[in-house]
């Protein structure tokens, strides 16, 4: 198969996991959050979050991770010289952080799927911002690769994560002071 072909389905799939484990924590949030609702709300919507959160991780979200590495390591064979790249072992360091992530997605998922909840929504709304932080970062290092300094594209995630927490913050609030107009109604 030529390297293009092989490189375009290592981006779809790559693509396909990134969506998968996007989806994979709202629906944690969701499953999360219906803890606080009255019976029989609350076990139609955790049943229904556990079946698609099931459906998603093990037909889409799994599989993509692992299709997309065997393109990835179809082009590398294809390829050796990117591995003497320093870009490279940085993609893959930053690769390795994303096969944690998702291993952490892993554990949080069958903890729910056994009723098991550990985490508030808000921190789950944290977590859900790792993978953006990753995809930026591999998305530029891949793209610039040699051009990027080094420096200023890790204070420029680190930026971007910040922000990124605040916004979640400034959201936590804004919510909140909805869900207080709300009762104050009532």
């Amino acid at each position: 198969m030529d390297f293009l072909y092989v490189k375009a389905l290592h981006i779809i799939f790559v693509v396909t996991w990134f969506a998968g484990l996007f989806y994979i924590i709202r629906l944690f949030i969701y499953h999360v959050e219906a803890e606080d609702k009255e019976e029989p709300a609350k076990e139609i919507l955790q049943t229904q979050y556990k079946l698609m959160a099931k459906r998603l991780w093990y037909i889409i979200t799994w599989p993509s991770a692992v299709l997309a590495s065997i393109f990835a390591f179809w082009m590398l064979y294809k390829n050796p010289a990117y591995l003497s790249m320093p870009w490279m072992h940085i993609k893959l360091t930053f690769v390795a952080v994303l096969y944690i992530y998702h291993a952490s997605c892993q554990k949080i998922y069958s903890q729910l799927q056994k009723d098991i909840i550990k985490y508030s929504s808000f921190k789950l709304r944290v977590w859900n911002e790792v993978a953006t932080i990753l995809l930026f970062a591999i998305v530029f290092l891949v793209t610039l690769k040699s051009a990027i300094n080094w420096i200023w594209g890790l204070v420029g995630i680190i930026l971007f994560g910040v922000l990124l927490m605040l916004a979640i913050r400034l959201y936590k609030r804004i919510r909140a002071h909805k869900n207080w107009d709300k009762e104050k109604k009532i």
